[in-house]
């Protein structure tokens, strides 16, 4: 019973903050189309279900867009803080990151003027602002991914340098950062696979997932996530 309390209020306490609810809805969205596209292809009662949480994804889905309109501000006031990355060592996490922030920042008016499109807000073509968006989001991941990399390479020659038992507690901060700059390209190595797939057809993979497969690939970014998530909040990291 207390258990059972304490992870209510755990959920709740999630559920509070923004992006805790984007996460959670995430992570049903995703794992909905993962059953749904699994149920889908199997006999008619499966696939009739299979249909149903597809439509719950889609709904979602569309859900986590229309709160996506608010995010604007938040992008730019963390690219404000950002700047120029005075306070990074490297020059190259340092471009990386400014580029990166560059990619977010521009992914959602595009997306916007995708949604404004399809709901007849505006006249125009949401085709090409729905790949455009899809396009700055994939080289948003692909410049995380580079900047990830260059963490490690980082971390892996400064640990070298660190011996003894003076050491220790360094070695463990420097073994979990380097966890989550692992995970954290694993996270957007399945997105990025999504961001191609949602690509016009012709480039790549572009296409050619069946849903179950964005499901997966969108539950395993999510479940990453949500992981990095209660670490961070465990450790009293941000």
């Amino acid at each position: 019973m207390v258990v059972a309390a304490s992870l209510l209020g755990d959920l709740v306490s999630v559920l509070d903050s923004y992006r805790g609810r984007d996460r959670v809805i995430r992570t049903l969205c995703y794992g909905c189309q993962l059953a749904g596209g699994v149920l889908a292809r199997k006999g008619p009662r499966e696939s009739e279900m299979g249909r149903r949480l597809l439509a719950v994804s889609a709904q979602l889905s569309h859900c986590r867009t229309v709160l996506r309109l608010f995010d604007d501000l938040a992008m730019l006031a963390y690219s404000r803080q950002y700047g120029l990355g005075a306070k990074e060592e490297d020059a190259i996490v340092r471009c990386v990151s400014v580029l990166n922030n560059l990619a977010d920042q521009l992914y959602y008016p595009c997306e916007h003027l995708a949604w404004a499109a399809d709901a007849d807000i505006i006249r125009t073509n949401s085709h090409k602002w729905w790949t455009l968006s899809t396009a700055f989001w994939g080289l948003s991941l692909v410049l995380g991914i580079i900047r990830s990399l260059r963490i490690l390479f980082q971390l892996r020659r400064k640990m070298r340098s660190y011996t003894g038992e003076a050491s220790e507690q360094i070695q463990k901060e420097m073994d979990a950062q380097v966890k989550s700059e692992v995970l954290s390209i694993l996270s957007s190595m399945a997105d990025l696979s999504n961001a191609v797939h949602w690509l016009p057809p012709g480039f790549l993979w572009a296409g050619q997932f069946p849903p179950w497969v964005v499901g997966l690939m969108g539950t395993i970014s999510s479940l990453i996530g949500i992981y990095q998530t209660s670490v961070g909040a465990g450790s009293g990291t941000v």
